[in-house]
């Protein structure tokens, strides 16, 4: 949980989200999750299983994001969801005990309650103001440290999260961070995930 990368394909300038997401686990991304709101179920699937190779050349964790038709079909590590997807409790039922269940919450009681419904953990945001997801609302961190005692599984922090901002998260109680446009909108994203792996690693712990 670290480093976890979350793609996004407005960024792919000439390259395929499979290159990137390789250059991004060369630089020591640590985990990654597939979201794409767009593509046809065939071509997510596809996409999925040529993703999850790579993930699995680099001992990644993969996870999809939200569709859990996709995410058994590919036999992904996990699936994410968030507050407006299937509750977690029915996620956990349908993919079974073996697959990491991760949910987006925003609140204490949203946190407490993804874990007693099986989440292995959480994701909480938006920590900083992001374009990614404009329509995010921000979380204050002492929501975010509060969060963190609350619950015993890990935490990841989402949201507007760069080089010039991670290290204002140290002593929130988090694991890692999620980034998006922060790793797939550079132009070398190894070299980028390097610089992001080191902060991270000072920041949180090795």
């Amino acid at each position: 949980m670290r480093l976890y990368a979350v793609t996004d394909r407005s960024w792919l300038n000439g390259r395929t989200l499979a290159m990137q997401v390789e250059e991004a686990l060369r630089g020591g991304a640590t985990c990654v999750q597939l979201r794409e709101k767009k593509l046809c179920e065939e071509d997510f699937l596809r996409e999925a299983f040529e993703i999850r190779e790579i993930c699995r050349k680099y001992s990644a964790p993969f996870f999809i994001n939200d569709n859990i038709d996709i995410a058994i079909a590919c036999e992904s590590d996990g699936i994410h969801v968030g507050q407006g997807d299937m509750d977690a409790g029915e996620v956990r039922k349908l993919v079974g005990d073996n697959v990491i269940l991760g949910v987006s919450v925003q609140t204490v009681e949203q946190a407490v309650e993804a874990e007693k419904n099986g989440a292995d953990y959480v994701g909480v945001g938006a920590v900083f103001n992001t374009y990614t997801k404009s329509d995010a609302d921000l979380v204050s961190h002492d929501t975010l440290k509060a969060i963190c005692r609350a619950i015993s599984v890990p935490v990841v922090a989402i949201g507007g999260i760069y080089k010039h901002n991670i290290m204002e998260l140290k002593g929130s109680g988090i694991d890692g961070v999620a980034l998006v446009s922060a790793i797939f909108s550079k132009e070398d994203i190894e070299k980028e995930c390097r610089e992001l792996k080191k902060l991270s690693e000072k920041a949180f712990g090795q």
